[in-house]
This record gives structure tokens, sequence and C-alpha cells, in this order.
């Protein structure tokens, strides 16, 4: 699971989006990770180390054609 030091005033889900790229179910499961993150409040303070989880695979679209 990748770690990340929080920047000064940086939110979890700035941290989630710098690192894994998404938002997406990510900032939850990181709650989850670290217990008592939530109680720091909003932002959090200058090197603060946050457990992430595992990046999510990334998701496709199916191509839709207009004329076929």
């Amino acid at each position: 699971m990748p770690q990340a030091i929080a920047r000064d005033h940086e939110t979890l889900d700035q941290i989630c989006l710098r690192t894994l790229g998404t938002t997406r179910g990510t900032v939850e499961a990181a709650l989850n990770l670290n217990p008592g993150l939530a109680a720091k409040g909003v932002h959090l303070a200058a090197g603060d180390s946050v457990q992430l989880p595992d990046a999510p695979a990334p998701t496709t679209r199916p191509t839709i054609n207009l004329w076929d």
C-alpha cells in the first residue's frame, strides 16, 4: 500500500488525487486505513503520514461511433 506525506494544509482528497490520480472510492478507503485521521480535521499538518489504498485499475469506456 502506498504511503503519502501531507503538505501543509492539504486535505485527504487532495492527497488521493495527487498520489492516486482519483478520489472515487479512495478517500473512504484511506479513512478506513487510518483510524483517527478524521479527528485531525479537514486540513492536515505538513509531514502527517497517510496510508493510502492501492490505486484502482483504470477503467475504459467503449468508444461510440456516430456513423458506422
